[in-house]
């Protein structure tokens, strides 16, 4: 576990991060291996991916897996994270507001500088939740620690909605509440337009995060001139690494043509690989 000290010198380092003059890249991880690897090719933060933890420990996307497996997989990424550690924990990792802060004292003890908490929808529904739910926790998580970054995310744009004006001004709405509550930024995955990610950014006063897990994603110039300060690839990474290892597989169990090609293209040697952990045990 770091210092106090040094997990606040992160902390204020990470905030930063936000400030520009670039926005902040996240290639997100989801095992100590995957955040060495995302360190070791030059990022500034490691910030996890709630999918990508759950597929890795067996689970579902969704809320699936229990607190105390996320935590022991939160706990070796930040033990063998140089850079700031922000994590996923969705709509909280807990039915009430106490049980959410709970997780998160977990989670500073072990030294995460951050979290990403979503709105998301009503459990057993299709229906976006309430946003005072989300702000309710974000309060109570601000008391918890000042300077803690809470990143609110909002699914605004994951929900059926026949009105895309409606869907924007209550993205809007909702930014502007989660900032009242203590919120230091806003997450709006599936928001794709480049005019609505620039409305946004130039209408809250929180530094902007947009996902770009995906192949048609502008590039980082692109979205950084629309307002944008922070760009999260979450489960995009290892969506790519596991069609990587279907194709590796393929190869190798094509009856009478077998190879393997596509494993050797690219491949770290087992040194490397050991090379990554060798100053963090």
């Amino acid at each position: 576990m770091p210092s106090a000290d040094a997990r606040q010198q992160q902390t204020e380092h990470f905030h930063r991060l936000h400030a520009g003059p670039d926005p902040l890249v996240l290639v997100n991880a989801w095992d100590a291996v995957s955040a060495r690897i995302v360190e070791r090719a030059g990022a500034k933060a490691i910030a996890t991916t709630s999918a990508g933890i759950a597929w890795a420990l067996g689970y579902a996307d969704g809320e699936r897996v229990p607190v105390d497996e996320l935590l022991a997989a939160t706990a070796r990424i930040c033990r063998m994270s140089g850079v700031p550690v922000s994590v996923d924990i969705e709509r909280g990792s807990g039915d009430s507001t106490e049980a959410v802060c709970d997780v998160v004292r977990a989670l500073i003890d072990m030294g995460a500088v951050g979290v990403n908490i979503e709105d998301g929808t009503l459990p057993g529904t299709r229906a976006l939740a309430p946003a005072e739910i989300l702000c309710e926790r974000i309060e109570a998580l601000r008391r918890l620690d000042a300077r803690f970054f809470i990143n609110a995310r909002t699914d605004t744009y994951f929900v059926a909605n026949d009105d895309p004006a409606a869907r924007y001004e209550d993205t809007l709405r909702r930014a502007r509440l989660y900032a009242s509550a203590g919120a230091d930024g806003i997450f709006v995955p599936g928001m794709a337009s480049l005019e609505e990610i620039a409305g946004l950014a130039a209408a809250v006063t929180l530094p902007v995060n947009v996902y770009a897990g995906h192949a048609k994603a502008p590039a980082v110039q692109v979205l950084a001139a629309a307002g944008v300060r922070r760009i999260s690839l979450g489960c995009g990474p290892l969506q790519s690494a596991l069609g990587l290892l279907g194709r590796i597989a393929a190869e190798a169990f094509d009856a009478g043509h077998g190879s393997f090609h596509a494993m050797g293209e690219g491949m770290l040697s087992a040194g490397e690989v050991n090379a990554l952990f060798s100053s963090r045990s």
